[in-house]
């Protein structure tokens, strides 16, 4: 048993506690509270961290760690250059993908689970291309849900590549990370490919995260099935005999049509979505990731955030991947979301997308995201300048907080963790 106090604690699902402490025992918080109290009903030894605020790790609701090499594959592979449209953008991740080894994935992917750790997020929300590559996640002290991703058109492959999904949730027991389902994108799966997707989501209890309204295109082509997703993505990834009659819909209202949003499914981006479109996502109870980083990068469009927030649909955040984004840290994420949705959210709220938000987000609410008993001990030691006044501690800690120390189910992050 160990006590951890500082100046303040910060539980985030609960106000914070001035000279706070928490109790950890065996990986999990049994108790958190006044230090003097802790100290008077706990014989642990207390560790101490004057000017500092303990709070929970960060969970990153949705990221790529696949790509995190992916600047300097451009230029390795000679497919460096700056792509003008979504579309562009995600031929250019085609192109690149396509050359790549065994070896330059897990390579990424390992680096992508250390920066994530050392910048702060102790759970994620990541979508991986195939489960061959779990034994990676296992042997770093990540916690979290793992998003197998599925993508297909064409009727004759969709059928081995649901039996592969099947077979691959399989492989997630007795792990730390659990698995769900990424049917990818409405444009990148045909409706019965989808709805089997869906399908096996719901026999094995696992959930659902789907990009969702990301660009403009994908408006375009859910609506006449024009566009660049007609005209270039999918003559490039040989659907072109495989481009749907046209929904004259949003794409939305099409996962609602398929039955897709009864799962209440975690949708990314969602940033061409009007307030129809808003209302059956709050009717259905998904729960939105915004990534505005990535958004303002790839020139698509800001999020209705504000609308989202007014019809009280839980948000999270995430941030993509270092192939759309300059940082995986959740605090750039939280600083570039206020600065540029000025007034739609407190500090607090931008707080508790980064931590209890993006556990709820990824179905891990019960387990991480908050200081409270029975949670696992994953908790941030964040130094600050000067201790601000209780009301301005998130503002403080976002803004102007350095992270110290990194605990894993009680236990300090070392460098040899990574290993």
């Amino acid at each position: 048993m160990n006590i951890f106090a500082a100046s303040f604690l910060l539980p985030v699902s609960s106000p914070p506690i001035e000279g706070g402490a928490l109790v950890v025992d065996r990986g999990r918080i049994i108790d958190c509270g006044k230090l003097s109290a802790m100290r008077e009903l706990y014989p642990g030894p207390i560790q101490e961290f004057p000017g500092c605020v303990i709070m929970p790790g960060f969970v990153d609701a949705h990221t790529h760690l696949e790509l995190t090499h992916f600047p300097s594959w451009k230029i390795r592979k000679g497919i460096d250059y700056s792509p003008r449209t979504y579309v562009d953008w995600v031929i250019q991740v085609i192109k690149i993908n396509r050359g790549l080894t065994q070896q330059e994935r897990e390579l990424s992917l390992h680096e992508g689970i250390c920066i994530s750790l050392e910048s702060g997020t102790t759970s994620i929300g990541d979508v991986l291309s195939d489960g061959m590559y779990l034994p990676i996640y296992e042997n770093l002290p990540v916690s979290g849900r793992l998003f197998l991703e599925a993508l297909g058109r064409d009727p004759l492959r969709t059928v081995s590549l649901l039996a592969r999904l099947e077979t691959q949730l399989s492989l997630f027991e007795g792990s730390d990370l659990l698995p769900g389902l990424s049917p990818h994108a409405p444009h990148t799966l045909s409706a019965a490919f989808f709805r089997d997707v869906a399908r096996l989501a719901e026999r094995q209890s696992v959930p659902l995260a789907i990009h969702l309204a990301e660009s403009r295109e994908e408006l375009d082509f859910f609506f006449d099935s024009t566009g660049k997703i007609a005209e270039l993505l999918y003559p490039h990834v040989g659907w072109q005999n495989y481009i749907p009659s046209p929904q004259k819909t949003t794409p939305v209202e099409y996962l609602d049509r398929l039955g897709i949003l009864s799962a209440a499914p975690t949708v990314i981006h969602c940033v061409h979505v009007n307030h129809a479109d808003a209302e059956l996502l709050a009717k259905h109870g998904a729960k939105v990731v915004l990534c505005p980083r990535s958004n303002d990068k790839l020139d698509v469009g800001k999020a209705p955030a504000y609308l989202f927030k007014k019809l009280g649909i839980p948000l999270a955040l995430g941030t993509d991947s270092l192939a759309s984004n300059d940082s995986l840290s959740l605090q750039d994420e939280m600083i570039f979301l206020m600065q540029n949705f000025p007034g739609v959210f407190s500090a607090g709220e931008v707080l508790h997308m980064a931590t209890l938000g993006g556990a709820r987000a990824i179905g891990l609410d019960h387990e991480t995201g908050s200081l409270e008993k029975g949670k696992r001990a994953d908790f941030l030691v964040m130094s600050l300048e000067n201790i601000p006044r209780e009301e301005d501690l998130p503002g403080a800690v976002i803004e102007e907080g350095k992270l110290r120390e990194v605990f894993i189910k009680g236990e300090l992050l070392k460098g040899s963790d990574f290993k």
